[in-house]
C-alpha cells in the first residue's frame, strides 16, 4: 500500500506561492473565523466536515464503518446488498466489520489519509437498529483517534430512545432519512416497519415512523446536536411533498436538507427498481433543490455514499483498506495530519482573498446576468482536471456578485484506456445542456467541438486556479468588465 493515498499537493500545488491573506490569526477571508452568519461553536463543529459544509468537502476525507447490519424498516428503494464494490449507492458494502475490525480499519485510514476527518456509520443497515455494535465502535475511536468527528446515520424510528447515548460518545452530527412528512405520501416509500415488537405496515406504520421522527428531531435539536435530513426524492411520490418536507425540518431545527435523488435500477433489486419507478433527471432535481431556497438551508454536493465509502466525496479509497491488506494494528502518526490542517487553513484564506479580488472588478459590471457554470475539479477548490477524466462535474451559479454552488452532475469519464469513447460523449453533453459554460483544466478537440454545438461555451484558460475566483473573472469578462488589470485567479 502507498505510504500516503493522498498527497499533500492534491490541495496545493508545489509550483504555485502562497499569497493572499495570511492564514495565522483570525482572517475576515480565511477559514479561522466564523461566518457571520453562524455561531462560532456551530462553526467548529462543522468547518471541516465534508458532509455538513461545502467548502470543507473540497479538503476533507470522511469514512464509513459498516458495523450495522440490520435495519428496522424496510424502504421501496432499499435492498442492502454485500460484495458488490463496483456500485456506489447507501446500504452496500463489501466487508462487514465487528467494532473491534472497524477501529483498526480506521487507524489504517487514518495514518494513511491525512484529509480524514469525519468517521460515520450509516449502515448497511441502520445505526440504531444496531445500538451496542454503533456505539461500542464509537467507544473505542475515541480512545484511539479522539480527533475525528464522529456522526452517525438513522432512519429515525429508534432515534429518541438514543439521544442521550448519542450525546453521552460526544456525536455531535446526526443524519436522519426523512422522505415524507405526511403518512399518506410515507405509506408508498415504507412498506413496513419493526417497533415495539411487532410489525407494522400500511398507513399507520407510516404514522408511527414520522411521529418518532419527529420526536428524536426535536431532542437532538434540544441537545446541541447538529441535523442533516436526508430526503430521497421520488417522482411522482413525493415530489409534490418536497417543499412541505422542508418547511417541517426547518422548523424543527434542522441545520440541513439533502435532497437526494432516487437511484433504481432493477438489477438492484429494489421495490421501486423491479416496478419501473423512475429516479428524477438532474434537471428536476435542480427545479425542486431551487424552489426549496429560503427554506431549510440545502446540502447540494451529496455523493449518496456507499455504508463503507473512504476519501473524499466522490472518490472511494475502500479497495485499498479491506481487512486482508490492514496491519493487524496499525500506529497513527498525527505528523502528517497537522501538515494538511496547515496547508489547508492557508488555502482556505488565499482561495477566499482571491475571490475577493474578483468580486471587485465583478462588481464594475452594471448588469447582474446569472449564468450557470459546470466544473472538472479533483478536489482543493481548483480547476484541475481534465474534461475526459471528470466522472463528475461540479455547478456554481455565478452573477458578479456571488458564486453559488448548485450541486452534482455525474457522468461517466469520457477518456477510458487513454482514449475517448465517442459513445460516451454525447451522455455527458446531455447531461450538461443546461449549463452555460465548461471550465476545465485540459480538454480535446472532439469535445470541445461537441460542447460548441450544444451552445456551451469551453474555459480552460483557468486551469488550477480557484474554482470561484475564475468563475468571476469569468463572468466579468462575458459582461464587459475590464480585462486588463492584472487579475490572477490564485492567490
Amino acid at each position: 500500500m502507498n505510504q500516503q493515498v493522498i498527497s499533500l499537493d492534491s490541495v496545493a500545488r508545489a509550483d504555485k506561492p502562497a499569497g493572499g491573506c495570511s492564514s495565522k490569526g483570525k482572517s475576515a477571508c480565511g477559514s479561522s473565523e466564523a461566518p457571520s452568519d453562524m455561531p462560532a461553536e456551530v462553526w467548529e463543529k462543522v468547518k471541516d466536515h465534508p458532509c455538513y459544509s461545502e467548502e470543507a468537502h473540497h479538503y476533507f476525507a470522511r469514512m464509513h464503518v459498516a458495523v450495522a447490519p440490520a435495519c428496522n424498516i424496510q424502504c421501496n428503494y432499499c435492498n442492502r446488498k454485500y460484495d458488490c464494490s463496483n456500485e456506489s449507492r447507501p446500504g452496500v458494502v463489501s466487508e462487514k466489520l465487528t467494532p473491534e475490525q472497524a477501529v483498526r480499519k480506521i487507524t489504517a485510514v487514518a495514518s494513511k489519509v491525512p484529509q480524514l476527518s469525519v468517521l460515520g456509520i450509516a449502515g448497511p443497515g441502520d445505526a440504531l437498529a444496531n445500538p451496542e455494535k454503533t456505539f461500542k465502535t464509537f467507544e473505542m475511536v475515541t480512545e484511539a483517534l479522539p480527533h475525528l468527528k464522529l456522526c452517525l446515520s438513522t432512519n429515525g424510528l429508534a432515534l429518541p430512545d438514543h439521544v442521550e447515548t448519542i450525546k453521552k460518545y460526544n456525536v455531535d452530527h446526526v443524519t436522519i432519512t426523512i422522505s415524507a412528512v405526511d403518512p399518506e405520501v410515507g405509506q408508498h416509500i415504507y412498506p413496513w416497519i419493526f417497533f415495539e415488537h411487532k410489525r407494522w405496515t400500511g398507513i399507520e406504520a407510516a404514522r408511527i415512523l414520522f411521529e418518532r421522527q419527529m420526536k428524536g428531531l426535536e431532542m437532538l435539536v434540544e441537545a446541541g446536536i447538529l441535523v442533516k435530513v436526508n430526503s430521497v426524492l421520488i417522482p411522482g411520490i413525493n415530489d409534490h411533498h418536497m417543499e412541505e418536507i422542508n418547511r417541517v425540518v426547518k422548523s424543527k431545527g434542522a441545520f440541513l436538507h439533502n435532497v437526494m435523488p432516487l437511484i433504481s435500477d432493477p438489477a438492484h433489486g429494489t421495490h421501486f427498481g423491479l416496478t419501473g419507478q423512475r429516479g428524477p433527471t438532474p434537471m428536476e432535481l435542480k427545479v425542486i433543490q431551487d424552489k426549496l431556497e429560503g427554506g431549510a438551508k440545502l446540502m447540494r454536493h451529496c455523493r449518496q455514499c456507499r455504508a463503507d465509502a473512504v476519501g473524499l466525496l466522490g472518490e472511494d479509497l475502500g479497495s485499498d483498506f479491506t481487512l486482508d491488506k490492514i496491519d493487524e494494528m496499525p500506529i497513527f502518526d498525527p505528523k502528517p495530519r497537522e501538515m494538511y490542517l496547515e496547508v489547508v487553513e492557508r488555502e482556505r484564506s488565499d482561495r477566499h482573498a482571491a475571490e475577493d479580488a474578483a468580486k471587485v472588478e465583478a462588481a464594475k459590471v452594471v448588469e447582474i446576468k446569472p449564468l450557470l457554470v459546470a466544473v472538472a475539479t479533483k478536489g482543493g477548490g481548483r480547476i484541475n482536471q481534465h474534461f475526459g477524466h471528470a466522472k463528475e462535474f461540479q455547478l456554481f451559479e455565478v452573477d458578479g456578485r456571488e458564486v453559488r454552488f448548485k450541486g452534482v452532475r455525474k457522468t461517466d469519464n469520457y477518456c477510458q484506456g487513454g482514449f475517448g469513447e465517442e459513445e460516451l460523449l454525447d451522455p455527458i453533453v446531455e447531461a450538461l445542456k443546461d449549463v452555460d459554460a465548461v471550465m476545465v483544466a485540459r480538454i480535446g478537440d472532439c469535445p470541445r467541438q461537441s460542447l460548441a454545438d450544444a451552445g456551451i461555451t469551453v474555459v480552460d484558460d483557468y486551469a488550477h486556479e480557484y474554482i470561484e475566483a475564475s468563475a468571476l473573472a469569468w463572468w466579468s469578462k462575458q459582461n464587459g468588465a475590464a480585462e486588463d488589470q492584472g487579475f490572477v485567479a490564485s492567490a
